[in-house]
């Protein structure tokens, strides 16, 4: 796996390996290079255990406090 692929942002298509939500945390295990997808619920639920094992943590959950930007009309 490349680091841009590790790095990309994380869109609506991409879903929680556990419940099938949108995901906003991915983990690239050390391992095996292998990546897995959190909704932001799952990820605190798994984090304690898995982040010693991974090579990235990318997290993006902040984004589900953004105030969203008015479009101009």
């Amino acid at each position: 796996m490349t680091a841009a692929l590790a790095d990309r942002t994380l869109t609506a298509a991409d879903r929680c390996d556990r419940c099938g939500a949108q995901a906003y945390v991915r983990v690239v295990l050390e391992s095996s290079g292998g990546e897995l997808q959190f909704c932001a619920h799952h990820a605190r639920a798994v984090e304690e255990r898995l982040r010693p094992l991974s090579s990235r943590w990318h997290d993006e959950s902040d984004r589900l406090t953004e105030k969203p930007v008015p479009a101009e009309d």
